[in-house]
């Protein structure tokens, strides 16, 4: 019964690292839709969130069923409410790509990103893309160290989020104002991305030591001062 129970809390781990790994993938893929204007890219990328969808149903109800049998404690029992927590991290990351492909979608046959801006929505994609590889890696790995480094790959997402509105805000801006809200939304669509993927390398942080990610970044500030 006791291996059982241990396979099934890796097997709630295994479905977590699908998931992000999917998100990963979705986002890409969104990106590559809005750039191009590739409708049936962006209909693949919608239609691809009800797996996500599924896996995040399917863990919970797993995780909540091993909590009524076996009533884990201690490590276990961070275990399995984490992992419930990081499950809806991923399962919102794959809403905030399937947005991307719906704008996508609700533009076509134009694109959403006027030329000057595609430089900098591809980074972003890119740049969301790599976060959550490195977020599945942190699951995989229980690295605590890397799952701290997340925070500070987010802040390149917050740079360009920035240059976007430097963007928007720039009297020389000429794409009008439909234009202006769907960059607007694409920035934030890609920092809420970035975000969940920090908000998942956190929580692993969490579960392997039991300290939140911010205790310890300011504990180590304070040994290094």
């Amino acid at each position: 019964m006791r291996d059982a129970y241990h396979e099934e809390l890796d097997s709630i781990g295994e479905g977590l690292v699908e998931m992000a790994r999917l998100v990963g993938s979705a986002i890409g893929r969104a990106t590559t839709a809005i750039l191009d204007a590739d409708l049936k890219l962006a209909e693949a990328v919608i239609a691809a969130d009800e797996k996500v969808d599924d896996l995040q149903r399917d863990l919970e109800a797993r995780a909540i069923a091993l909590l009524a049998r076996q009533q884990p404690v201690a490590t276990d029992l961070r275990i399995v409410v984490t992992s419930l927590r990081m499950s809806a991290d991923l399962e919102r990351s794959g809403d905030l790509a399937q947005h991307v492909a719906k704008l996508s979608r609700l533009r076509f046959p134009e694109t959403a990103v006027p030329q000057d801006l595609h430089a900098t929505i591809l980074e972003m994609g890119q740049l969301a893309q790599r976060l959550m590889a490195k977020a599945a890696e942190v699951i995989i790995t229980k690295d605590v160290d890397l799952a701290l480094q997340l925070e500070q790959d987010d802040d390149a997402m917050d740079m360009l989020h920035r240059t976007l509105f430097q963007h928007l805000m720039d009297d020389r801006w000429q794409h009008g104002i439909e234009t202006a809200v769907d960059v607007t939304l694409l920035g934030r669509y890609y920092e809420r991305f970035a975000d969940h993927a920090v908000s998942v390398a956190k929580r692993v942080v969490y579960l392997v030591t039991g300290e939140h990610a911010d205790e310890i970044a300011s504990s180590t500030a304070v040994e290094g001062a």
